[in-house]
């Protein structure tokens, strides 16, 4: 292998092939460079050295020498070379700068720059110095040079380039430029400087091209300041990187008008531009016109002629240097420069209107101003802080002109100089001026000539007369009108045609070049000009006509190539008027008349070439070949612009490549180069016509005939055809497909003729050598056609044509029977009788035999008949391949039946039992070409592969053990089917368009209004079919029909068209998005979402949203909408990509008017939509509404700010959905008394109760009873009466503005209403009273307050926004809200249905059975909202799974008691979803039809004593009196006489509910998961003040003052209290002391040392314990908030500290303890609430060692802390389970599910895998089996004990490294992700565990061995990746005590952990991942992630 490898270190090793994952890192290629500076040390240097100096080092400064990717070396030289330092020499940044820093200019002459390129070359790019250039490390020279070489460079710099170094080379003006080109890699890397000033170098070297045009403001304001200005544009046309390619400049300067100095184009040196700046002279004029300025820069600066390369993609940008206001409105033309993307940065100075410039700006920010003009300078900083924002977000359009395309052209102008004209001939010759100047002479692009006539025509100037603009120009000027009479303008048209479009006159028509004459005429001719006019026509001239009021307007008609290009204006003088003149003129040079060869512009277009390949032309073969090229090179080739296939034919057609075949024209070129002559005496040109219409011009081809692109065919011939070309030709021209065809030598003209299109499509040449001569007339052809095109509007079929392929051989025999049933069920689903699908059916064994065919049978019976009585075929072998190429060529054809040229999907499905005999690729992969989508099942006997390659793709090939098993599959089938074919077929969808209708879009809107009515055409519109609804939006929403609007395609398609563009600036897609997710796709709205009907949302966009669309879109996704994101324009692409249901559902195009583009992306998208997850993933259903009433303080004191007060009513109302019935508003104005304006049923129009608001007048009155009016509005508005539907669970909300404090108390009626479960919110000025307001509101964080009413608005959004991401229940308010209907305001609840399943409740049972369903409909169920279990019981209890298939269960007796206690131990547990821990409210609701046989008391009591709340419903014989024990409250048990009357219940259960949830308090959380946002923490720090830490104590503060700095103390989160002790303890502040950070930061830097002595830790414990987390010193421990301490001692304890310690912990509090090197570690130790929470440090001067350290455990383990509660012993009503020989088992994997239960699984999170052995292992599933949670909780549950005597642990330990822990089975190793291993063992192993284990090591797996009962610790141990990571316990049963070890283990691990350098990069989260590896007897588990750079924990236990 070494001799092999180029080099020996080339040739690598693995021991296995499975392990060649293990070199990837060894193979990848580095990434760095060597780069090596040569710098000039020449005597003529000497001054300027420092500066050579700092270059090198701001460029090392620029490196990545430290991670060892880049390496430098220095070589100073000037007689001779000498090396400063090697590649090798350094390897840090650091030494590299320092040894920069000290270099000494060499000196020495004179200069020999060759020998030192040589020197380097040989001494310094070579392995001994540390050159990698072996290894594919790039090679950098710079050379930094002051003067002319002595020797020549010329071998030297070419031995470097054929070394392939690359060499920059910078010189000073006395170096020889040409030299620095010559030695630099290319002549762009030699850069010249006037002196060694080098930052512009610097700068400019990357600096991305842009066109920078200057608008000078010259009118007499800015005469002082303006060589100010000029100097201005000097100084930053100084730093541009100036040339062709590089940065274009143009100045233009203006007053009443603008005047251009320069163009983009003019100057290609800085040099030229600085000169010409220079020389500017201010213009003067008193009026400032900038609007007109602006205007024209954009059409005339700003345009391809001009040099501007914005089509390109080239950033664009307009300095705009003003002094005053705009004489003009400046409006449109600064819109019109944004639309075109062109980037303004205004500059105003003096009198400049800043609102103005900041209109004219592309951002406000983009607006400067100075004083005055001269403090230009002090802006250069800001102006190139904003142009390096711009070249950054800069996104280059599309461009729509190919680099490759010269856009030439010859302009004729001929003009009228008649006697007629002569007042007006100024005017035309004006005209003239200003279109030349439009054109791009000086390039020798364009080329002019000018002829006048009268009676007859004299040419002023010919095509090549001129060669600049300026001689054109100048001459123009100079023009004399001709004069004479009378006007024959035939004649001269003639005369141009004969004597100026020639050869000889400079046309270049002959190479292709578009030819133009623009015509001037004043007056009707006295010759006809139709002959003459069709003579240009016919030689390709595209002809202008411009006529004025006395010249004949048919007359100009007819002469122009089309009647729209003649133009009337009333007199000649009018022609500034013409200003489309121009833009026409471009548009349609780049449309019209080079769209086929030079069609930059063109609609896209589907062209094929048909080469006629036969034996006749043999010989022009090439010449054919360069044609196609020539034609195909002037295309503007991409998958969304031009497309070409080629074909060639004699005797049969042969396919070169398709229409998709290549993208780009490089492509197609390389190919048409390769062609080779077919050969051929028979030439069939019909049946090569048909072959290409039927074959090539589909979709399946790439052809896109049915969005609507042209099609062309352009058949290139050289004999007569043998077979008939009428019937095909005929079929071409049907499809619309446009032929053009030329003959060659014996090709028969009448029948190309017949072919053509049209007979005048069909051209000619002697010999195919003379193809160049028609070039032209192709052209000109082409040109008519794509001006005619007519969008085909096809629609698409609806149906499918679905052929059965049978395997008939003698191997299915007996399971036939099984196959015919299968083929019955599939077609039961088809829709054949509405002529939708077809089907047909084949059977085959050794060859294949047509049972029926798709077009024998139209109607479903008959086809179900026939299948029926399918007989089993026979036969053997079996030839599938053979069987596959049939149906290709017999089945899906025309004749057959099939409709695939219609563009019908078709579908095959293959049947297949065995392998087949003969190969299967071909015939398959000709299906797949054909469009045909095929899914193939195969039974074991079958091979899996052939199966996959024969499938469409390999997900369709399915396996089942035997055709008995088809049933299994058939559902998948089925939804594979509707997934893959059109989404047309699915049964019914809604669909909902919301289209941009911002500014952006207006000129687009046409095109999406028709993309809309095109999609809809295709869908089946009805009232239980597809839906549709429209919404446009730009700042706000609009709905222009619902859902359930209309229920016919034509009155959608009616209403489409009539829809008008709604405009506006701001474009809020992300408020849009949440307003159709609200409003359009509920219920009421038509939507059947809960019906499980697909919901589709397509969204059209033309720009980037102003407000998030995060939320907005994650909540559709939630919902189970499908998002299609269309983005046009500047739409962002990664919006469009978050809003999108999937990345690949994004959809862009250039512009609106590309939509029908996307028409079949939006198919696949729509086709690929997986139906069967759409419909399995319905989220929550949408809530019914909220009733909401405003009480307002209408008192005296707030009558100068009620009208902020009716303000801020209006703008809530304004996000209310009251308009479909979901929302209610009542208003109430108090003062002494309580008035009601409105109640809640009172409107039921948002107008209405707008209006009303508006209306409101102020109240007065005083003094100020606020507990009245609670107590009113609770008695009279929230009632049936007034409208409030309380009782139907919807939920109530008030909303109290208050401006004073009350009179009264509001105790009770707050209390009131918070018992009837309203939730209020109370909002106070300065004069409320701030707890009163707590008092009154829901909760104390929904009290808000405001300095005065005025300053409402300052609050709404917070109100609306940030208090809805915290607290439960103002989501009810805002318009995103999802209220959960029919309860309160919990945002989650755990509910168990406890149902009676005795003999008892048989009869009654479906009536409970309907309740549980309905109650279940009303709840937001979802893993993050409510949870729901249900158990049935009798004598045992049982979980059931779902409700409507529940069964009743029987039984005598009934043991309610077992039944409560079963479901506390078993159902109320977290491994079984219950999150009591987190403080979730638990509900059980008991269904029950008797009394209970044993006792209930101490079951219930012990719920009770959970928290969990429980509602008893009794029924029939449930004994009232036990119901009530059993329930939680008397008041909870609620009866009914029969089940069946449990419906009238269900308000009383509501009520109840209701009442339970605003009382629920949330337990103290154990963990509440990584993503979880913690409550906030109580700190304490309990800091030793005695004696022996005086000198220290300042460190303790620093270190308090830093930890404090990282809580979040300002948003009321944490709270921090500091205590002092010594001999006693003293509190410096409590916990409640201060509310803000900056109070406790200026307290804790005034602490004073306490002194004392001795140390009494545990009293002072104690003492915090007893005085500091209580509730009066501010602990919110009983709220649940986290209790921390932080200890901070220097001494041992005098006291004992168990006690106190103790206390503490069973209290809940979380102590970390610090102690310095005279403290007693273990007594530290104990006062930690765990071991590793105890930190050392040598002395408190250390403590910011451990500050990290310590903040990472308080953050990681912060949400464990919970208090220690007793648990009650639970009982299970069957011991079975506990006396089952492997009872360790499930303890095992109760204890996998709780380590998993604390993961954040995912696919780029962490990963598990579970793994059991015994005496040989088994994967449970593998780590990239299961991407979630719940996917591998579910398999854990389900895991079975596998058994077995034998142990062999060593063998199991090999498995998982060789097996589990690799890249197939998904180990992330290679990417650096840890890998753990956790092994559950029980006993000592059969065989050796030493090598496996140390193999495992040497891998970096982490293992962690946990042994129970007979496990060897010793062998655990040596498992173990060290000592310490060994744990183990008595009994399996005992494994939840280690829980917290495993914690600290993993903890230990984290933070040690190492990464290997990842190949992949990206968000600051990395996961780990665990082999849970469960054993016969025993398991193993692991798993962890890291977040911000430094490892964390996160605790699994």
């Amino acid at each position: 292998m070494q001799k092999i490898s180029s080099d020996p270190t080339y040739a690598l090793s693995v021991s296995e092939l499975t392990d060649l994952p293990s070199v990837h890192e060894q193979l990848s290629q580095p990434t760095g460079r060597d780069v090596v500076f040569l710098l000039d040390g020449s005597d003529g240097t000497r001054t300027e050295f420092p500066a050579v100096r700092d270059f090198v080092q701001r460029m090392v400064d620029t490196l990545s020498v430290d991670d060892s990717r880049d390496r430098v070396a220095v070589v100073q030289y000037s007689r001779d070379a000498a090396v400063q330092f090697y590649l090798n020499t350094y390897t840090t940044k650091a030494e590299i700068l320092d040894t920069v820093r000290g270099l000494r200019h060499k000196g020495g002459r004179p200069l020999y720059t060759g020998a030192a390129l040589q020197y380097v070359r040989d001494n310094v790019f070579t392995a001994s110095a540390g050159s990698r250039r072996l290894e594919g490390v790039p090679q950098v020279l710079i050379l930094l040079s002051g003067a002319r070489s002595v020797d020549s460079v010329d071998a030297p710099a070419s031995a470097l380039k054929q070394l392939g170094v690359l060499t920059f080379a910078i010189g000073t003006r006395n170096a020889d430029k040409r030299e620095m080109q010559k030695i630099a890699h290319e002549p762009t890397h030699a850069v010249k400087v006037l002196l060694f000033d080098l930052s512009s170098c610097l700068s400019s070297v990357d600096a991305p091209k842009k066109d920078i045009v200057f608008l000078l403001d010259g009118s007499d304001a800015t005469r002082n300041g303006f060589p100010a200005m000029r100097d201005f544009v000097e100084r930053v046309v100084e730093k541009l990187n100036v040339g062709e390619n590089k940065d274009r400049v143009s100045v233009v300067q203006y007053s009443r008008e603008p005047e251009v100095h320069f163009y983009l184009n003019t100057y290609n040196t800085r040099a030229d531009i600085v000169d010409t700046v220079r020389g500017l002279r201010h213009r003067g004029g008193r009026t400032l016109n900038t609007g007109a300025a602006l205007q024209y820069v954009r059409d005339n600066v700003f345009t391809n002629s001009s040099g501007s390369r914005r089509l390109q993609g080239v950033p664009q940008m307009l300095i705009l240097l003003n002094g005053g206001r705009s004489y003009d409105n400046v409006d449109a033309p600064a819109s019109a420069l944004k639309q075109q993307g062109i980037v303004v940065i205004g500059i105003g100075a003096g009198r400049a209107d800043s609102a103005e410039m900041q209109k004219i700006s592309s951002d406000p920010t983009y607006a400067l101003s100075v004083s005055e003009l001269t403090d230009l300078p002090s802006v250069h900083e800001q102006l190139s802080s904003v142009m390096s924002t711009v070249l950054v977000r800069a996104t280059p359009i599309t461009p729509t002109v190919t680099a490759m395309v010269e856009n030439r052209s010859d302009v004729v102008f001929l003009l009228d100089g008649s006697d007629g004209t002569r007042t007006e001939f100024p005017a035309v010759r004006d005209f003239v001026q200003r279109m030349v100047d439009t054109l791009s002479v000086d390039d020798s692009r364009d080329r002019v000539a000018v002829v006048q006539y009268s009676r007859d025509a004299a040419v002023q100037f010919y095509l090549n007369t001129y060669t600049t603009k300026a001689e054109i120009l100048d001459t123009v000027r100079g023009l004399r009108h001709k004069g004479g009479r009378p006007l024959y303008t035939g004649a001269a048209l003639q005369y141009v045609r004969d004597n100026v479009f020639t050869a000889s006159a400079g046309s270049r028509r002959l190479e292709g070049v578009p030819q133009v004459l623009i015509l001037l005429s004043g007056a009707r001719s006295v010759d006809s000009v139709d002959a003459p006019a069709s003579a240009l026509k016919q030689l390709g001239v595209l002809t202008f006509a411009i006529g004025t009021r006395n010249a004949d307007k048919r007359e100009m008609q007819k002469i122009a190539h089309e009647p729209t290009h003649a133009v009337s204006v009333s007199e000649f003088n009018d022609l500034p008027n013409v200003q489309h003149l121009p833009d026409l003129l471009q548009k349609v040079l780049l449309f019209d008349l080079s769209s086929c060869l030079s069609s930059v512009d063109a609609p896209k277009k589907d062209i094929v070439f048909l080469l006629d390949g036969s034996d006749a032309t043999r010989n022009g073969f090439p010449a054919m070949r360069d044609f196609v090229e020539r034609v195909v090179e002037k295309l503007n080739v991409g998958e969304n612009k031009d497309r070409v296939s080629v074909v060639q034919y004699s005797r049969e057609p042969e396919v070169h490549f398709y229409l998709n075949t290549y993208n780009t024209r490089a492509d197609i070129v390389d190919t048409v180069r390769g062609l080779r002559h077919r050969g051929g005496r028979t030439l069939n040109t019909g049946a090569a016509l048909q072959y290409v219409r039927d074959n090539v011009f589909t979709n399946s081809s790439g052809s896109r005939r049915l969005q609507g692109v042209p099609q062309m065919l352009i058949l290139l011939n050289g004999g007569r055809s043998y077979d008939n070309v009428d019937a095909p030709a005929s079929a071409l021209k049907q499809q619309g497909i446009v032929v053009i065809g030329i003959g060659a030598g014996r090709a028969d003209s009448a029948e190309m003729q017949k072919i053509s299109s049209d007979p005048t499509y069909a051209l000619s040449v002697s010999e195919l050598t003379d193809l160049p001569s028609v070039h032209e007339q192709l052209s000109s052809v082409m040109s008519t056609v794509l001006v005619r095109p007519v969008p085909l509007s096809e629609r698409q079929p609806t149906g499918r044509d679905v052929v059965f392929l049978l395997d008939g051989s003698d191997g299915t025999r007996t399971e036939f029977p099984a196959v015919r049933d299968f083929v019955q069920r599939m077609v039961d689903t088809l829709s054949v009788d509405d002529s939708r699908d077809r089907v047909a059916v084949v059977q085959y064994s050794r060859d294949a035999a047509v049972q029926f065919y798709l077009n024998t049978y139209t109607t479903k019976a008959e086809i179900l008949d026939t299948v029926r009585g399918l007989r089993h075929k026979g036969g053997r072998p079996l030839y599938t391949g053979a069987a596959l190429q049939y149906v290709r060529d017999n089945v899906f054809t025309a004749s057959a039946g099939s409709r695939r040229l219609e563009g019908v999907p078709q579908v095959l499905i293959l049947l297949s039992g065995a392998r087949s005999v003969d190969s299967v690729d071909a015939p398959a992969s000709a299906l797949k070409q054909l469009g045909v989508l095929t899914f193939a099942i195969g039974t074991r006997n079958a091979d899996k592969r052939e199966m996959q390659k024969i499938a469409h793709e390999p997900t369709h090939a399915v396996s089942v053990s035997e055709f008995n098993d088809l049933p299994n599959v058939q559902k998948v089938l089925l939804f594979d089917l509707s997934s893959c074919l059109s989404s047309v077929d699915a049964p019914k969808k809604d669909i909902v368009f919301l289209l941009d209708g911002s500014d952006a879009t207006r000129n687009g809107f046409p095109a999406m209004r028709d993309f809309v009515e095109r999609v809809v055409e295709k869908l089946n519109v009805g009232e239980n079919k597809d839906r549709v609804s429209v919404v446009q939006y730009s700042r706000e929403p609009e709905v222009h029909f619902y859902l359930n609007t209309y229920n016919t395609r034509a009155d959608i398609v009616d209403t489409v068209r009539g829809l008008r563009h709604r405009g506006g600036r701001t474009l809020n897609t992300g408020a849009a998005l949440q307003y159709v997710r609200d409003n359009v796709f509920t219920n009421s709205s038509g939507s059947r979402r809960l019906q499980g009907v697909p919901q589709m949302l397509i969204l059209l966009n033309g720009g980037r949203s102003y407000d998030n669309v995060d939320a907005p879109a994650s909540a559709l996704k939630q919902q189970g909408i499908v998002v299609i994101g269309i983005g046009a324009g500047r739409a962002d692409s990664a919006e469009m990509q978050k809003i999108s249901s999937d990345p690949t559902y994004a959809l862009s195009v250039s512009e609106l008017t590309d939509l029908p583009s996307v028409h079949e992306q939006l198919s696949s998208v729509m086709s690929t939509l997986n139906m069967s997850h759409v419909l399995c993933s319905l989220a929550e259903r949408q809530p019914t509404g909220r009733d909401v009433v405003f009480l307002l303080d209408g008192s005296d004191g707030t009558r100068t700010e009620f009208p902020a007060v009716r303000d801020f009513v209006q703008r809530m109302v304004d996000t209310l959905s009251v308009d479909d019935s979901r929302d209610r508003v009542a208003v109430v104005q108090y003062s002494r008394d309580a008035a009601v304006q409105f109640y809640l049923n009172t409107y039921t129009t948002k107008a209405e109760i707008l209006d009303t608001v508006r209306g409101l007048r102020h109240k007065g009155g005083r003094p100020l009873y606020t507990g009245a009016a609670l107590q009113y509005v609770r008695d009279n508005v929230f009632t049936a009466s007034a409208g409030s539907r309380r009782l139907e669970g919807v939920p109530q909300v008030l909303i109290l503005l208050s401006g004073a404090r009350s009179v009264d108390s509001v105790d009770a009626p707050a209390s009131a209403l918070k018992q009837l479960g309203v939730l209020t919110f109370a909002i106070g000025t300065r004069n409320a009273d701030k707890r009163e307001m707590q008092k009154i509101a829901h909760e104390p964080t929904h009290a808000v307050s405001v300095s005065e009413f005025n300053d409402l608005p300052n609050v709404q959004q917070q109100l609306q926004s940030s208090v809805e991401g915290r607290d439960q229940g103002w989501h009810l308010l805002s318009s995103t809200g999802a209220c959960p209907e029919g309860w309160l305001d919990a945002p989650k609840k755990d509910i168990v249905f406890l149902l009676d399943g005795s003999d008892a409740t048989r009869n009654g049972f479906p009536a409970m059975r309907d309740f549980v369903e309905r109650v279940v409909e009303k709840l937001n169920v979802g893993e993050n909202k409510d949870r729901v279990s249900v158990v049935q019981y009798s004598r045992e209890a049982d979980i059931v799974d779902t409700v409507r298939g529940l069964r009743h269960r029987g039984g005598r007796t009934l043991n309610t008691g077992a039944a409560l206690q079963y479901v506390r131990d078993n159902v109320f547990t977290n491994s079984s979803g219950s999150r009591r821990l987190q403080g979730v409210p638990q509900m059980l609701i008991l269904l029950n039809g008797g009394r209970s046989y044993d006792n209930v008391d101490a079951p219930a009591s012990a719920l009770k004593q959970q928290g969990i709340v429980v509602i008893g419903i009794g029924a029939g014989r449930a004994d009232s009196a036990e119901m009530q024990k059993i329930s939680s409250d008397p008041t909870y048990a609620l009866s009914v006489s029969e089940l069946t009357d449990l419906p009238s219940v269900h308000e009383q259960l509501s009520s109840v509910m209701s009442t339970v949830l605003v009382r629920a308090t949330p337990i103290t959380p154990t963990v509440t998961g990584k993503n979880r946002q913690p409550t906030g923490r109580d700190v304490v720090f309990l800091l030793d003040g005695s004696d022996g830490t005086r000198t220290e104590f300042p460190a303790v503060r620093d270190f308090v003052q830093r930890m404090v700095d990282t809580l979040s103390v300002d948003d009321s989160r944490d709270r921090v209290a500091v205590v002092q002790y010594s001999r006693d303890a003293a509190v410096q502040f409590y916990l409640n002391t201060y509310t803000t950070k900056a109070e406790i930061l200026d307290t804790v830097r005034g602490l004073r040392h306490k002194g004392g002595r001795p140390l009494y830790t545990g009293a002072a414990l104690q003492y915090v314990r007893d005085n500091v987390f209580t509730a009066s010193a501010g602990s919110r421990r009983l709220e649940g908030v986290p209790q921390v301490l932080i200890l901070l001692s220097g001494a041992r304890s005098v006291d004992s500290v168990d006690a106190p310690a103790s206390a503490l912990k069973q209290l809940g509090v979380l102590t970390f303890a610090i102690g310095t090197r005279n403290a007693d570690k273990r007594e530290m130790q104990k006062i930690a609430h765990e071991p590793t929470h105890a930190v050392s440090v040598s002395e408190f001067n250390d403590l910011p060692n451990v500050q990290q350290q310590l903040q990472s455990s308080v953050e990681a383990v912060i949400v464990e802390v919970t208090p220690e509660t007793p648990t009650a012993p639970g009982t299970l009503p069957s011991a079975e389970v506990l006396q089952a020989p492997q009872n360790g088992f499930p303890a095992m994997r109760d204890f996998v599910e709780r380590v998993v239960e604390k993961l954040n699984v995912g696919e780029n999170k962490d990963r598990v895998s579970v793994v059991q052995y015994s005496r040989e292992p088994e994967v449970h599933f593998y780590l990239n089996t299961y991407n979630t949670r719940a996917d591998i909780v579910d398999t854990v549950r389900g895991l079975r004990h596998r058994g077995g005597r034998t142990l062999n642990t060593g063998a199991a330990l090999q498995y998982v490294r060789d097996n589990v822990f690799t890249n197939s089975s998904g180990s992330r190793r290679l990417q650096g992700v840890p890998q753990m291993l956790i092994l559950l063992n029980g006993g000592r192993s059969y065989d050796n565990v030493d090598a496996p284990a140390s193999a495992l090591k040497q891998q970096g797996i982490v293992v962690i061995g946990i042994g129970a009962g007979r496990a060897d610790s010793a062998e655990m141990q040596k498992i173990s990746s060290d000592p310490t990571y060994a744990l183990s316990v008595s009994e399996l049963t005992d494994l939840p005590s280690v829980h917290e070890q495993l914690s600290s283990v993993m903890s230990t691990v984290l933070v040690r952990a190492t990464p290997i350098t990842p190949t992949v990069t990206g968000k600051n989260v990395t996961a780990f991942y665990f082999s849970l590896m469960v054993l016969g007897h025993k398991l193993k588990c692991v798993n962890v992630y890291f977040t911000r750079f430094t490892w964390q924990p996160v605790p699994l236990c």
